[in-house]
């Protein structure tokens, strides 16, 4: 019966044997169990010392990060958390969808623990900020504890009331799942279409699904552990919130973390044209094509705010 009841709770994320809120009532710390995903996750790396590397393995480990951090950015953050733009329902559950590949649970979970982060950031109920919890528990350990992962619905109900959402939020296991299958077939496709591109089913596995996956995972909580505590403010957020143009560059533009603080519903992040954010720019794109529409732009009151600043008045 107990490892029934782990077998679901591995399956299902909205469920808790202890109830939702004795869940939320645990002590704050690391558990070993919740752990084990992340600890296999990295262990699966080592697996490049038996499939080797391949030229196309390489590549296809860059695209995945490349474009997996888009569907962080650009969709998780800037669409589900802060609804910076708008789109069809349909594109909304392909976005939720293709979120899940990103094997950072699904996009209500996500949600609703980033509205509660900018709401009370850097305040001793933030589960991650580096300022009260230290470096190592903002960017990893507050995911290890039981007490984090129930979704507080509560948070989201723009999101909560479409029941495709609440699904694959419940079964962000098809997100792992579908990524394995796809790099594992991609590379066997290759393998037998192309011999010469010396790659193969497993090598694939290996490059595109776990060590592009740690590297997507770590790039993204860089932002929880790190935008909090290196780079410089632009804005007076009431937090410790930074502006990095080395996080910027590791997450297509999520380090104007400070801007965002400050602006947090405007589609861009880097105010300025000299602030790379390339998130932004393939929204952009989107819109032109039609797949999404009403990108919030910054407002004029953004470069007001930093004159004053300035200016010191």
């Amino acid at each position: 019966m107990k490892s029934l009841t782990h077998l679901i709770r591995f399956i299902d994320s909205d469920y808790f044997p202890r109830g939702i809120e004795a869940t939320r009532a645990m002590p704050e710390r690391m558990e070993w169990s919740r752990a084990i995903p992340f600890i296999i996750l990295h262990l699966g790396c080592l697996g490049v010392f038996w499939v080797g590397y391949s030229p196309i393995a390489i590549a296809v480990c860059g695209a995945l990060y490349a474009v997996r951090m888009f569907f962080v950015t650009g969709i998780y953050h800037r669409y589900f958390c802060h609804k910076a733009y708008k789109t069809n329902r349909g594109v909304q559950f392909l976005f939720a969808l293709l979120g899940l590949l990103c094997v950072q649970r699904g996009a209500l979970w996500w949600a609703a623990v980033h509205r509660h982060h900018h709401a009370h950031s850097d305040e001793e109920v933030d589960v991650h900020s580096p300022k009260q919890k230290g470096f190592l528990w903002a960017h990893i350990g507050w995911m290890t504890s039981s007490r984090n992962f129930p979704t507080d619905y509560s948070l989201i109900p723009d999101l909560a009331r479409f029941p495709e959402l609440v699904f694959l939020n419940r079964f962000d296991l098809i997100g792992p799942l579908l990524l394995a299958i796809l790099t594992y077939g991609l590379g066997a496709l290759l393998s037998n279409l192309d011999p010469a591109l010396h790659t193969s089913g497993s090598q694939m596995l290996v490059w595109g699904g776990f060590v592009s996956t740690v590297l997507l995972f770590h790039g993204t909580c860089c932002i929880n552990s790190m935008a909090h505590v290196f780079g410089k403010p632009r804005y007076e957020t009431g937090d410790d919130s930074k502006n990095s143009f080395l996080l910027a560059m590791i997450t297509l533009g999520e380090g104007w973390h400070n801007n965002h603080h400050r602006y947090q519903s405007s589609a861009r992040q880097g105010f300025y044209w000299w602030e790379i954010d390339p998130t932004y720019y393939t929204l952009r794109l989107l819109a032109c094509m039609g797949i999404i529409s009403n990108l919030k732009r910054v407002p004029e009151s953004a470069y007001r705010d930093e004159n004053t600043i300035r200016n010191g008045t």
